[in-house]
C-alpha cells in the first residue's frame, strides 16, 4: 500500500513538473523579488528629492511653478502604498506607475530648468545630489528591466498549452508590466552636465 502511495506522488510530482509548475515557482519568486528591487530604487529617489528642493530652494527667483511640481509629484507617488501585491492588481499598478512617470517628468523638467542658474551649476552640493539622481534613474531602469523579463516568462507560461492548464487550477493569473510608453519614459534618464556655457536667469516678469 505505501509503494502505491509513494509511486502515485511521484507520478503527481513528474506531471506537475511537465505541466510547468516548477516554473510558476520559479518565476513568481524572480517576479517578487525584481519588483522589491523596483520599489527600493523608487524609495531612493523619493529620499534624494527633498534634499534636491531644498538645495534649488535657496536660489533666488528660482522657477517656483517647477518646484511645486516636483513636491507636488513626490507626495502623489509616495501617497499610494507600495507592495509586493501591486504586481497582482493591473488598476492598482498602473495607477502606482503614473504617479511614478510624473514624478519622473517633474525631475526631468527641474534638472533643466537649472541649468538656466550658474550658481546651481556650480554648488558642489546640487551637483552630487544631481549625479546620485542619474545613478538611481539607471538603476530603476535596470530593475524595470528585470522585472520585465520575469513577468514576461511567467505570462508566457498562463497563456500557453499545457501549462495555462496548471495556471487554472492553481489560480496563477497574468501579471502586469510596464508599457512602451513608460520604457520611452525612461528611456533618457536626467542628464547631468556641468559643463557648457552657462545661461542667464529670465528676468521676472
Amino acid at each position: 500500500m505505501r509503494r502505491l502511495q509513494v509511486l502515485l506522488l511521484t507520478l503527481a510530482v513528474l506531471s506537475l513538473s511537465g505541466c510547468g509548475y516548477n516554473t510558476f515557482q520559479t518565476t513568481d519568486e524572480q517576479i517578487k523579488a525584481s519588483w522589491a528591487e523596483v520599489l527600493n530604487q523608487y524609495q531612493r529617489r523619493a529620499d534624494l528629492i527633498p534634499n534636491i528642493v531644498n538645495t534649488v530652494k535657496g536660489e533666488a527667483n528660482f522657477e517656483q511653478e517647477t518646484l511645486t511640481k516636483v513636491v507636488e509629484a513626490r507626495a502623489r507617488a509616495t501617497s499610494i502604498q507600495a507592495t509586493p501585491e501591486l504586481v497582482n492588481n493591473p488598476e492598482a499598478f498602473q495607477k502606482f506607475q503614473a504617479a511614478q512617470n510624473s514624478l519622473s517628468g517633474a525631475l526631468s523638467r527641474l534638472l533643466v530648468v537649472s541649468e538656466n542658474y550658474p550658481q546651481l551649476k556650480a554648488n558642489q552640493g546640487f551637483q552630487e545630489l544631481r549625479a546620485q539622481l542619474e545613478g538611481t534613474e539607471n538603476r530603476i531602469t535596470v530593475a524595470r528591466n528585470r522585472y520585465i523579463k520575469a513577468v514576461q516568462e511567467y505570462n508566457v507560461a498562463v497563456r500557453s498549452f499545457p501549462t495555462n492548464l496548471t495556471a487554472m487550477v492553481f489560480g496563477y493569473s497574468v501579471k502586469p508590466s510596464f508599457t512602451v510608453a513608460d520604457e520611452k519614459e525612461l528611456a533618457t534618464p536626467p542628464k547631468v552636465d556641468f559643463g557648457g556655457p552657462a545661461k542667464k536667469p529670465e528676468a521676472a516678469r
